[in-house]
C-alpha cells in the first residue's frame, strides 16, 4: 500500500449529534483528551471561573454554555487521524447542524440516559437516514440516575426505526455505576473515578472472577448475569455490513463527565467505521482513493477573528491530496485559484497546514467567492458534486434596522449571515430589501442574528414574529419562466408568496392543513420540502 493510500485509510470523519444538554461537547473533549490534543478537559457548564469548553469559540457560546455553531477538530489516536465535527445540540440549533452531516462519513448520537430520545434527535436522525450513514449511539450520564437500559433500547428502536446492538452493558447507574460489561470480550471493565479531568483508569475482570462480588457488589453481580442472559436471547445479531449502511446502531453506555466508558467506545468505533466514503457527482461516483484532488464547501463562517474581519470556508476533501498553494479549479466560479492560508482548526485555535487528504476538513480564507455546496477540483477533470439540500426553516420573523441610516450595514450583515447558512432571508416579490423575512430552523438563531448584527455591524434590529410554520420551494420545470405573482395562484389567508435573494420562489404556510389546501386548488403547482438551491 502506498503512503497516499495509507494516509486515507487511517482517516475517520464523523459528526457528534444529540438533543440538548446530553453531554455531547463534554464527550468531544474527552476524545481530545485521550488523543492527547488537550491536557485537561474543561467542563462546559458551571461557575463563571470554570474553563469554557475547548470546542466553543463564539462569545455567546461561552456565556450560555452551549454550542451555537459547528466546530471542527482533528486529532491523532492509535494511528488514526480523526476529524470530529461537533454540531450544536441546543434545541434551537440551526441548519448548520444538518449540513455538517453532509460532510461526515458517520454519526455518533449522544443520548441522555435519563431523558432518552427527544425531538431534535429525531430530526437529525432523518438527515442521517437520507444519507444512509452509520449511526453509533452513546448513552451518556450513567453516573446519574438513569432509565432502565432495556427501556432505552426499545425507545431508540421505536422512535428512530433502527435496530440496536448493545456492544457493552452498564453495571448500575448513579452512585452505583461501576463500569460496563463488554459483550465481545465477555469482560467487565471496572472504572475508578478521578474527577473526569484526566483519562480514567480501568480494571478488566472476567465475568466469573471470584473477586467480582467485592468489586461491584453481589446484587449488581447477580443483576448483570440475569441481564446478559436476557440480552443474549433477545438482542439483534451483530452485522457490520448493516452497521455501515445505517440499518443497525451499535450502542455503548458510559459517562463522558467521569470518563467511564469513553475510551472503549472510541476504540470500538474506530474499528467499526470506514475510511472516507465516496461522493456522488451526478452520474459519477468520486472515490476517495482517486488521485485527483476534489472538495466541497459545507460551511462558511465570518468574523471568527474579530480583529481581522475574516471569512473562512470549510471544505471536506473528498479525493486526492491537497497541498498548500496548489492551483485548483472553482467549478461554480468558473476559474482557477490558489487557496491561501489553508488551516486546520481546534475551535478558535488555528494551524496553517501544508497538506491534507481525503476525509480531512480544511478551512481556507474566503474573499467572498464561495457558497455552500461549491465544488473544487483539478482543472483537468471538472465535475460538480450533488448540491447540499437547503432545509426548510420552521420559525419566521419580519426584520428591519431600527436606524434607517444604517441600511447599508443592515443589508451587508444580513447577506453575510445568510451566506453562512445560519439564517435564510426572503422578501415579498417586486419589493426592496429594507424589510426582510428571516427564516430559521431553531429560534436561538434569532438571538445569534441580533447579537452578531449589533457586535459585528453596529446595527440594532426590530423583529416581529410571523404566524408561519412551514416553507415549501416552488418547483418550475422551465427555469426561464416569468416569476409567479400571488394572483396566478389560489392561496389561503395563512399562505404567503416570497422569494429568496437569489430569486427562488417559495410559499410560507401557517399549518400543514394549509399546504394541502393550496395543493388541492393548484393542480399544476409542484412544491418541494428540501431546496436544491444553494445560498
Amino acid at each position: 500500500m502506498s503512503k497516499y493510500e495509507a494516509e486515507i485509510n487511517r482517516r475517520r470523519t464523523f459528526a457528534i449529534i444529540s438533543h440538548p444538554d446530553a453531554g455531547k461537547t463534554t464527550l468531544t473533549e474527552k476524545f481530545l483528551l485521550y488523543g492527547g490534543a488537550i491536557a485537561q478537559a474543561g467542563q462546559v457548564k458551571g461557575k463563571k471561573n470554570t474553563r469554557a469548553a475547548t470546542s466553543d469559540w463564539m462569545e455567546i457560546e461561552k456565556q450560555r454554555g452551549i454550542s451555537v455553531t459547528s466546530s471542527v477538530m482533528q486529532f491523532q489516536y492509535e494511528g488514526y487521524c480523526i476529524n470530529i465535527l461537533d454540531t450544536p445540540g441546543h434545541q434551537d440549533f440551526s441548519e448548520d447542524t444538518y449540513r455538517t452531516l453532509m460532510a461526515a462519513d458517520s454519526a455518533v448520537m449522544v443520548i441522555d440516559a435519563a431523558k432518552g430520545v427527544e425531538a431534535q434527535t429525531r430530526k437529525l436522525f432523518k438527515v442521517c437516514a437520507m444519507r444512509d450513514i452509520p449511526i453509533f449511539t452513546f448513552v451518556n450520564k450513567m453516573d446519574r440516575e438513569a432509565r432502565d437500559s432495556f427501556e432505552l433500547l426499545e425507545e431508540l428502536e421505536k422512535e428512530l426505526g433502527i435496530e440496536t446492538y448493545p456492544v457493552n452493558w452498564p453495571i448500575g447507574c448513579g452512585k452505583d455505576f461501576k463500569g460496563v460489561y463488554d459483550r465481545g470480550s465477555q469482560k467487565i471493565i471496572h472504572f475508578t473515578s478521578n474527577g473526569g479531568a484526566k483519562a480514567a483508569t480501568a480494571t478488566e475482570v472476567e465475568l466469573g472472577d471470584p473477586n467480582l462480588d467485592g468489586l461491584i457488589g453481589a446484587d449488581l453481580h447477580q443483576q448483570l448475569v440475569d441481564e446478559i442472559e436476557l440480552l443474549d436471547g433477545a438482542a439483534a445479531e451483530f452485522d457490520l455490513d448493516r452497521v455501515r449502511h445505517g440499518k443497525l446502531s451499535p450502542v455503548f453506555f458510559g459517562s463522558a463527565l467521569t470518563n467511564f466508558g469513553v475510551e472503549p467506545f472510541l476504540e470500538h468505533f474506530l474499528q467499526m467505521t470506514t475510511a472516507p466514503l465516496p461522493r456522488k457527482a451526478g452520474d459519477e461516483i468520486i472515490d476517495s482513493m482517486d488521485d485527483n484532488f476534489s472538495a466541497f464547501v459545507f460551511k462558511i463562517q465570518a468574523n471568527m477573528n474579530k480583529a481581522h474581519r475574516d471569512r473562512i470556508a470549510f471544505m471536506r476533501v473528498v479525493s486526492g491530496k491537497f497541498e498548500a498553494d496548489k492551483e485548483v479549479y472553482h467549478v461554480q466560479g468558473g476559474k482557477k485559484l490558489r487557496l491561501s492560508r489553508p488551516q486546520q482548526l481546534m475551535a478558535a485555535e488555528r494551524e496553517i497546514i501544508e497538506e491534507a487528504y481525503a476525509g480531512d476538513i480544511i478551512g481556507v480564507f474566503d474573499p467572498g467567492i464561495f457558497s455552500i455546496g461549491d465544488t473544487l477540483c483539478t482543472a483537468a477533470k471538472k465535475f460538480k458534486f450533488d448540491p447540499i439540500p437547503t432545509f426548510a426553516p420552521e420559525h419566521f420573523k419580519r426584520v428591519r434596522s431600527l436606524d434607517t441610516m444604517k441600511r447599508k450595514q443592515f443589508l451587508k450583515g444580513m447577506e453575510q449571515i445568510a451566506q453562512e447558512g445560519a439564517i435564510q432571508i426572503f422578501k415579498t416579490p417586486y419589493s426592496g430589501m429594507e424589510e426582510v423575512i428571516v427564516g430559521v430552523v431553531g429560534t436561538l438563531q434569532f438571538d445569534v442574528l441580533e447579537y452578531r448584527l449589533k457586535n459585528e455591524y453596529n446595527v440594532d434590529l426590530y423583529m416581529e414574529g410571523l404566524p408561519y410554520e412551514y416553507l415549501r420551494w416552488i418547483v418550475r420545470e422551465d427555469e426561464d419562466a416569468e416569476p409567479l405573482k400571488e394572483e396566478d395562484l389560489i392561496l389561503g389567508t395563512d399562505t404567503k408568496l416570497v422569494e429568496d435573494y437569489k430569486g427562488n420562489q417559495l410559499l410560507l404556510f401557517g399549518s400543514q392543513w394549509a399546504i394541502q389546501w393550496v395543493e388541492d386548488r393548484n393542480k399544476d403547482l409542484k412544491l418541494a420540502e428540501f431546496g436544491g438551491a444553494r445560498f
